[in-house]
């Protein structure tokens, strides 16, 4: 069913999940403080090797354009594509956009921020998901979806302003469906750099809160 990007449950498609296929969930929820929309891809068996390798380059992607810099002023439209580069390098795409703009405590698709050709520049202070997928009909589909809040960027040349993103969502990835050879080392200091700032953010609440099986999960899907 995570074939269809938009899907929605119904009497008639639902069905048992089992360990033998992939599960996508979107989830999300609105807050006092915010609000959050989320999305990851799991296998709990055995993944193919073209789910693998779809599974990682869509990582490639989401790493890829939450790592860019780029100059003030400059519109969603003229950097989506590096969420797609590594996708497209193997002839694979999606067919939706890449991210949208994320209200505080409004809507979870909120205009005029996002990554569509009649979005505004995108500046610090905004707040965007970045989720690039791969869907395959009647197969699978893969989805990671992360919030971004957009922040200026420390240049070499000391220029400014420029921009990148900051990651907001703190959400392992699933280790199980990643390619460690496609990635290049940048993007595993990136993983890794992620993983360290999960750690720090949410064991301590999972501790306080004593969910000990949470916390062990945590520290398990976040080592280097």
């Amino acid at each position: 069913n995570a074939a269809l990007a938009h899907y929605s449950p119904s009497n008639g498609s639902s069905r048992t999940l089992s360990a033998s296929e992939m599960y996508l969930f979107d989830t999300g929820g609105q807050y006092l403080d915010g609000t959050t929309d989320i999305t990851r891809t799991v296998h709990w068996g055995e993944p193919t090797a073209l789910q693998k390798e779809a599974y990682t380059r869509v990582l490639m992607g989401n790493i890829d354009l939450f790592r860019l810099v780029f100059p003030s002023n400059t519109a969603g439209r003229m950097v989506e594509s590096f969420a797609r580069r590594a996708l497209w390098e193997v002839g694979l795409n999606y067919g939706h956009g890449t991210g949208h703009g994320i209200g505080n405590f409004l809507s979870v698709h909120e205009w005029p921020v996002g990554f569509q050709s009649n979005n505004v520049p995108l500046e610090a202070g905004m707040f965007t998901s970045i989720e690039p997928g791969y869907y395959r009909d009647g197969e699978f589909g893969i989805r990671i979806e992360d919030i971004a809040l957009v922040v200026e960027a420390q240049t070499e040349s000391g220029e400014r302003p420029f921009l990148t993103f900051e990651v907001v969502s703190l959400v392992p990835y699933d280790r199980n469906l990643i390619d460690l050879s496609l990635l290049s080392p940048e993007q595993i200091r990136y993983l890794n750099s992620y993983y360290e700032k999960i750690r720090a953010q949410v064991g301590p609440e999972l501790q306080r809160q004593q969910l000990e099986e949470a916390y062990d999960w945590l520290q398990e899907s976040t080592k280097p």
